[in-house]
Formats: structure tokens, sequence, C-alpha cells
């Protein structure tokens, strides 16, 4: 099972988006099929001393080392039995990662907005969103939220915020759409040290796009007196980063506004989907600093 090719769905920003349902111990959750390049059977399994209790340790697949994530731990602070047995390999945030599961269910194609949000919004959820089929709910994982969980290196965390360096950009007026409320605060902590404090920050692009519509109608042309740059995730719930992209650069006055995808999904294979939006630039969520380099570019008669 291969996803670098034939997974269209999201190019041409169609508010789809196809999931794998895979069940552990007996629950069902899904994961983006666009993060997952195959799933495998592996048993050549290495343990590592004094690793984190969620690595089930290394495995080695077509000459590559990959760490080894027990997700039944994760989920449910219970080692799994049986470690050789399906697992989920993925890249996202640049680096692959690989999942142990039990069973493979299939492929649905569904609508974003037919994810809905968890009613647990708190920082620690590692659910992004629900979706019902048929009688069951399955359960959206947050795959990078489990991985810098155990290697925090690996995203967006505390230590990175340090090396921003701050001038004073309060002219500049951003608008966040980011589904995470993990992401949303280290965003806003980041950009706040930078220098920036104009800032409107969302949980989804449907929330985001209906404010650039207010916006729009409220001050037509002149709406970039009130945003400058629109920051948005790709994975959300209701409508996602390249249906908000789209439907920006489709519209008649709004395709003006610089628009940044800022996702785990930017990968070599994946900014194609980017570019068939319109997207003005792309950059992947650990790259904290070059967002505010990005920024900068796009606002360079902004700053005071």
């Amino acid at each position: 099972m291969n996803n670098n090719n034939n997974n269209i769905l999201l190019e041409s920003g169609t508010g789809e988006v196809e999931i794998l349902e895979f069940v552990i111990n007996n629950k069902h959750y899904a994961i983006n099929i666009i993060k997952v390049k195959e799933v495998i059977h592996a048993n050549n399994l290495t343990k590592l001393p004094d690793s984190h209790p969620a690595v089930a340790g290394l495995t080695l697949y077509r000459d590559k080392i990959i760490t080894l994530i027990d997700l039944k731990y994760v989920l449910e602070k219970q080692h799994k039995s049986e470690i050789e047995a399906k697992i989920i390999l993925c890249e996202f945030n640049k680096i692959q990662v690989a999942f142990s599961i039990d069973n493979i269910v299939g492929v649905h194609r569904i609508k974003w907005e037919q994810i809905t949000k968890p009613d647990d919004i708190s920082v620690n959820s590692l659910v992004i969103g629900n979706i019902v089929l048929g009688n069951k709910i399955i359960l959206l994982l947050d795959f990078e939220k489990i991985v810098t969980d155990i290697s925090p290196s690996t995203g967006i965390s505390e230590d990175k915020i340090v090396d921003i360096a701050y001038k004073d950009r309060s002219n500049v007026k951003l608008v966040l759409a980011d589904d995470s409320p993990l992401i949303r605060r280290l965003l806003k902590d980041t950009l706040l040290k930078a220098g920036f404090n104009n800032l409107k920050i969302f949980d989804d692009g449907k929330q985001a796009l209906d404010y650039l519509f207010d916006l729009v109608e409220l001050k037509k042309e002149n709406f970039m007196e009130d945003c400058n740059v629109l920051i948005t995730d790709i994975e959300m719930p209701q409508m996602d980063g390249h249906t908000l992209t789209r439907k920006i650069k489709e519209h008649i006055i709004l395709k003006k506004l610089p628009v940044i995808l800022f996702s785990s999904l930017i990968t070599s294979d994946l900014k194609h989907k980017g570019n068939s939006v319109g997207a003005d630039a792309q950059l992947s969520k650990p790259e904290i600093g070059e967002l505010v380099t990005c920024i900068d570019e796009f606002t360079k008669n902004s700053h005071n």
C-alpha cells in the first residue's frame, strides 16, 4: 500500500479526506491516509535500552531504520503482546515513524465537515475528531502529538520559541487556523515573542473563512487593513486547509491575501497539493523560525 502518488483527494481542495480505519483492543481509530506510506508486517524488532515506554523498538524496512511506537501503550498504557503484527508506516513533520496496530478495517472517503470536534478540547487530548460511520464512532487520532509527546524535538516545542528574535511587528495583522489547542498556544506564544500582537485565532478552517467573508463584506477591497496574512493547518474538522486556501484564492477580492500552509503534511511528496490550490508558502510545523521569516517577507511594508 503506497500512497505517494495515488492519493489526490486534497489536491484541488475538494473538502474530502480518505481515512484509514484500524482497530486496537476492539476500539476503532483512524488516521488521515495521506500520512500513511504503507501498511507492513515487521518481525525484525530491535529493543532499545532505557527508551520511552511507548517506543517498542527499531525495525528495519527497505534498508531504513524506523522507530516503532506501541499505540496500545500510548492509548491504554498496556503493552502489546505481539508487536510483530500489522504496522502503519507514516511520514509527517519530515520524519518516518511506524505504529503497531491490531488490525486494518478499511479506507473510507468522507468530507471534513463530517468530522466533529471532540468534547475534550484539552491540550492533552489525543483525539482531534469524531467520525460516525453507521452505528460506530471512529476516533481520529493526533499522531503528531503522540510523536511529539514521546520526542519533543520532532515538533513545535517550548524550547524552540527561545530562538525567535524580537522586533516590533505590531502593525502586522495575522489570522491563524489550527485545530490543535497545543499548536494554537505555541504559535501564539511564538508570534507574541517575535513582536506580533494582532492575532485572530480560529480552531477550524470554516471559522476562519467566515471571518474573512465578513471582513470583505464590511471593508471590501480594504479588508487587508485588518488581515495581512493567513496561516493555516491542513488537517482540521469542518474545513481543511487546502479547501480554505482554494476558496480564498478563487474569491475575487480575498485572492490577494497571502496564505501560508503550516502543517506536518508539508513533505516533498505532498507540496504539489498546496501548490494546486494556490498557497503562497508551505512550511512544516517544526519550522517555526522560518514561519516568522516568511511572514516578514509577505509584510515588508507593514512594519513600523
